[in-house]
């Protein structure tokens, strides 16, 4: 038995920050990783997504390109060298990654997979074969999640991609049929849309983006529709089977059934928590009816002096959440603070284009909790930046307090609605209300800029 003052299991982006504040701090520190340096959004989120998909915009402005004058022919997509540029930018963060955590002093880096034996010691299953037991008073779990594999008849036997594998590909689909409606599916579908791929998305809810209002998943779905992909809600698929060199799919849409073919699956149906190795019950942790890890509000299971961070405790999935859980961790540990993630702020952003940025409490949210509210809505239309672009798709949307005219929440679904969304974010973190947004001088001319017409339509 190896005794440490801290144990980190998993290097995603609440373990890799994580590691080198404790063995700084003195603490003698091992970090277990199973796989990869980086974790989900290093390696199969992230960074290799939006890579891809700055490859798929490329491809969309040079079919575009005429409006603006600009006549470009002849152009090719080549998946190899898409890919190639994918791997070269997430080996370049995967190593940098690696070869920081490993020059820290004070820090041992252990591949393998890690599981509880007690309640504070860990059996590691080296990946280069043998065992390691160690012990720590201090354990962080930070193993994330892994995507969902619906029961379907025939799936296993025709085969799949998920987001991880699809990533790898050197060729174009000829038609993909992609399962899920939500982040994942979409930002996949309309990036081989674009690369000449036939697309088809099922969607089980009523509506693609179902956690949104429903003018904003209308709008994005008319986008996307636009783009030519093809779009079912309340729809699912039963069977795959495969008939002459194509997969035939039988899918139910609105309760009937009907079958299409297609050459290619994508399963974008959701993630479940990688806590199944782990043995977390050997140690006492409490895990959820979903299996995630169960925390307090200063990220503590029951078990003091073991914390969960990042996906694995079922908090908001996103990577800046995860960060956020870091910085919780350590400053309350460490500086002596008492951060806690009741009430923080969770923005974020779906990276279809154009972007769907979030912050706060949609329409629908804010009415069944009892605000008092106005809705501002101002088109990409009428946004001189979007119309000078040449990209006027999409809406600003945000809602207000009529009584405190405090920013409640707010939607933009744009080009860079990323960022667009931070400043009101910052916004409603200062307490700055709406009407003072009225007059708010932005630089012109700017995304941001929009943000004055978009609280006119409120009045004063």
């Amino acid at each position: 038995m190896k005794y440490y003052d801290a144990i980190v299991i998993g290097s995603g982006q609440a373990g890799s920050p994580l590691v080198k504040q404790l063995a700084k701090a003195g603490k003698k520190t091992a970090l277990i990783e199973k796989r990869f340096i980086g974790g989900t959004c290093v390696n199969d989120g992230c960074t290799p997504t939006k890579t891809v998909i700055g490859s798929a915009k490329a491809a969309y402005l040079i079919n575009h390109s005429k409006a603006l004058g600009v006549h470009v022919d002849n152009y090719q997509i080549d998946m190899k060298q898409i890919k190639a540029r994918k791997d070269e930018i997430v080996l370049s963060w995967r190593n940098g990654g690696q070869k920081a955590i490993e020059n820290t002093e004070n820090l041992d880096l252990v591949f393998g997979e890690a599981s509880f034996t007690g309640q504070k010691t860990v059996k590691v299953k080296l990946n280069d074969g043998g065992e390691l037991d160690i012990q720590a008073d201090l354990i962080f779990i930070n193993t994330g999640t892994t995507p969902v594999i619906p029961n379907i008849e025939g799936l296993q036997e025709v085969g799949y991609f998920i987001s991880t594998t699809l990533l790898d590909v050197e060729y174009i689909p000829e038609h993909l049929l992609v399962l899920g409606g939500n982040y994942v599916g979409l930002e996949f579908a309309q990036s081989f849309r674009r690369f000449g791929s036939k697309i088809t998305v099922l969607e089980r809810g009523p509506r693609l983006v179902a956690r949104e209002d429903e003018d904003i998943s209308e709008e994005l779905t008319n986008i996307l529709l636009a783009e030519g992909l093809d779009i079912y809600a309340n729809a699912e698929a039963v069977k795959f089977e495969r008939e002459n060199g194509d997969i035939k799919a039988t899918i139910i849409v609105d309760g009937r059934q009907k079958e299409i073919f297609c050459s290619d699956i994508l399963i974008a149906t959701g993630r479940r928590p990688l806590t199944e190795a782990l043995n977390a019950q050997v140690a006492g942790i409490e895990l959820d009816d979903r299996g995630y890890i169960t925390v307090n509000d200063r990220l503590e299971t029951n078990i003091p002096g073991i914390y969960a961070l990042g996906d694995v405790n079922g908090g908001p999935a996103f990577t800046h959440i995860a960060y956020n859980d870091y910085a919780i961790v350590y400053q309350n540990l460490f500086e002596g603070a008492d951060q806690r993630t009741t009430g923080r702020q969770i923005p974020y952003s779906m990276y279809t284009d154009p972007q769907l940025g979030r912050i706060g409490l949609t329409e629908k949210q804010a009415l069944e909790q009892g605000f008092n509210i106005k809705v501002a809505k101002l088109p990409m239309t009428s946004v001189a930046r979007a119309i000078e672009t040449g990209d006027t798709r999409g809406v600003l949307k945000a809602v207000v307090d009529a009584d405190t005219k405090q920013i409640l929440g707010a939607a933009v679904l744009g080009q860079e609605g990323g960022e667009i969304i931070t400043v009101l974010q910052m916004a409603m973190a200062g307490g700055i209300t709406y009407d003072r947004l009225q007059y708010f001088i932005f630089a012109h001319p700017s995304y941001s800029e929009s943000l004055n017409n978009l609280f006119m339509k409120l009045g004063r």
